[in-house]
């Protein structure tokens, strides 16, 4: 079959790179010869259901080869999303791999696509958008691209979710402390958290994660139209297994969208799926 398949993915591929300056021999090459290549067309193609990688190659090197072989999705954002299980409790923190300084618009596409990801898993999406200022004290250039990304959801229809910022984590997690700030529009404790940047998603996540007490899956990818993970650099056999949970339970999202339950249970029934 993988024969079979070697002149499928070479037509498949060239017509998508003939224009970038690839020659069909380059493309020949590189379904021959490179694994993530010839994988990721096998998934585009529809002779494999999903795609794990990463391990020996780094998150941006993974993913800028898989989207030469499968695009995002229509009406998706390519971000990287990580899942933190403490004290019973479940927080999703986005973006943690991609955008490294998002701007306004990209931070509502990132709200957007999480908060989608996070329903299609079973939990109501509460969005805090994180920042070192808090509702515009102290003012700052990374701070207003954030009040200006809620004000672009304030303007937006269709949103339906919660969401709010800019402000810091105690705030985002723990509504006994927002008495100072009555108008907060959220509910209850934030499960979603739009970072401002790369860095803090990705210092953030790595330093709960060292410190212990944690669990922290992932960062998973979101956006693409064919399930693919990326396994961070030195991966050992459990996370691999791990991540190829969560490609196979990424295929049938959008059919899980309407029979996800929303109970307390969700946080366990996540463990037990992930292999935690």
């Amino acid at each position: 079959m993988l024969f079979r398949s070697n002149d499928a993915s070479v037509e498949y591929l060239y017509a998508r790179l003939q224009r970038e300056g690839y020659l069909r021999r380059d493309v020949q090459r590189l379904i021959n010869q490179d694994r993530n290549a010839f994988a990721a067309a096998l998934v585009a193609l529809g002779h494999a259901d999903g795609m794990v990688t990463g391990v020996t190659r780094n998150f941006d090197q993974v993913l800028e080869e898989v989207l030469n072989v499968i695009d995002p999705a229509a009406d998706g954002r390519v971000i990287g999303m990580s899942v933190v299980m403490a004290k019973g409790r479940t927080i999703f923190v986005a973006d943690t791999n991609v955008t490294e300084m998002p701007e306004a618009e990209e931070l509502v596409e990132i709200a957007i696509e999480a908060a989608r990801a996070v329903r299609t898993l079973g939990y109501e999406p509460k969005v805090a958008f994180m920042s070192y200022s808090t509702f515009g004290n102290p003012m700052g250039d990374r701070s207003e691209r954030i009040r200006e990304a809620v004000r672009m959801l304030d303007d937006m229809e269709g949103i339906d979710f919660e969401y709010e910022g800019e402000m810091p984590p105690e705030l985002a997690l723990d509504p006994d402390s927002r008495g100072a700030y009555p108008f907060m529009r959220l509910s209850g404790p934030a499960n979603v958290l739009i970072m401002p940047a790369i860095h803090s998603a990705a210092i953030s996540t790595q330093l709960i994660k060292c410190l212990g007490n944690a669990e922290v899956i992932g960062p998973i990818l979101l956006g693409l139209e064919k399930p693919v993970q990326i396994c961070p650099l030195g991966a050992n056999v459990s996370r691999i297994l791990q991540m190829a949970t969560v490609c196979a339970y990424d295929r049938p999202l959008v059919e899980l969208h309407e029979a996800a339950e929303r109970s307390e249970e969700h946080t366990s029934e996540l463990q037990s799926r992930f292999g935690i």
